[in-house]
């Protein structure tokens, strides 16, 4: 019997999450806590709810560089964010087919920012002349993995990093981690009862000693009540910057969703129950939190 041929957003996915694994301790470390509390017999039982990038907004790059690739994959571009605060446009986008984890790709108004912080991005975004996306075949499944994983500039210097960070700790993030993979996230609605809830899951987690974020609350709700999310902090990586100066910086955390079934399918059969009958979406409240996950006020607590 010969296995069907993957596609090459299967390939993309899994070399972004095999990564972002090795790079994430608590990824393997929430798995095993899980496995070992029997909550799952195998990692495959997880539902990745969704998966989130971060990027630059300046020419070449940014949110309309980037979506190309998952577009390409079949994933459709839907509701817009607006961070005030935090100078982001963020956008998601629904997967080709329902076991595809959604996307969340946000990009930081650049120009929003102070002077001094534009010259240092541009310093060394400006080293991108092109679209690089529009050099990439994108049926080659390596080809764009690497991509994803590949400096799109120079190693920032560790001064250009602090400055940035001292103004937004967003753009300290992608100035060095740039496409990494910023969070899988564990939908826990399909998780066995006693652990399909939120707030079961959060007290799991706590239970294990894992570190939580705390902005906005442990657990972030939706206006509705429907979008219930938490996330661990951010882990803390000795990263090298230019010179061979090295700093310790956030990486990378894991984040945790409940999509509560939708009022009109609350008579639904447990086992009847699809993704098309829960909250869908995101909430610009609940993901203004979730960002703060990678910041000092949580990293240093």
């Amino acid at each position: 019997m010969t296995t069907s041929p993957t596609k090459p957003i299967d390939d993309v996915l899994g070399g972004l999450m095999r990564r972002y694994s090795e790079r994430v301790p608590d990824v393997q470390n929430v798995i095993n806590a899980m496995l070992d509390e029997g909550i799952i017999q195998s990692p495959d039982e997880i539902e990745n709810d969704h998966i989130a990038f971060r990027t630059m907004g300046v020419p070449y790059l940014g949110i309309a560089s980037f979506e190309k690739i998952f577009l390409h994959y079949g994933y459709e571009k839907r509701d817009e964010f607006n961070f005030t605060g935090k100078k982001l446009t963020a956008f998601w986008y629904a997967p080709p087919a329902p076991h595809y984890p959604r996307i969340f790709a946000s990009e930081l108004r650049v120009h929003e920012l102070s002077d001094e912080a534009q010259q240092i991005i541009h310093k060394y975004t400006d080293t991108v002349t092109s679209d690089p996306v529009d050099s990439l075949d994108l049926n080659d499944a390596n080809a764009v993995d690497q991509f994803l994983h590949q400096p799109l500039w120079q190693t920032p210097a560790l001064a250009d990093y602090k400055t940035l960070l001292a103004e937004s700790e967003y753009a300290a993030w992608v100035i060095y981690n740039r496409y990494y993979l910023n969070h899988f996230t564990i939908s826990v609605h399909n998780l066995k009862s006693g652990y399909n809830t939120i707030d079961e899951f959060v007290a799991f987690l706590e239970n294990r000693g894992f570190r939580l974020n705390s902005a906005g609350g442990t657990i972030k709700v939706s206006p509705d009540g429907d979008l219930r999310q938490a996330s661990t902090v951010a882990q803390m990586i000795d990263a090298e910057f230019a010179g061979g100066e090295t700093f310790r910086i956030a990486g990378s955390y894991v984040e945790f969703a409940e999509r509560r079934v939708l009022p009109p399918f609350r008579d639904l059969p447990a086992d009847q129950i699809t993704r098309q009958h829960r909250r869908e979406g995101f909430e610009t409240g609940n993901a203004d939190k979730i960002f703060e996950s990678t910041f000092t006020t949580q990293t240093g607590r």
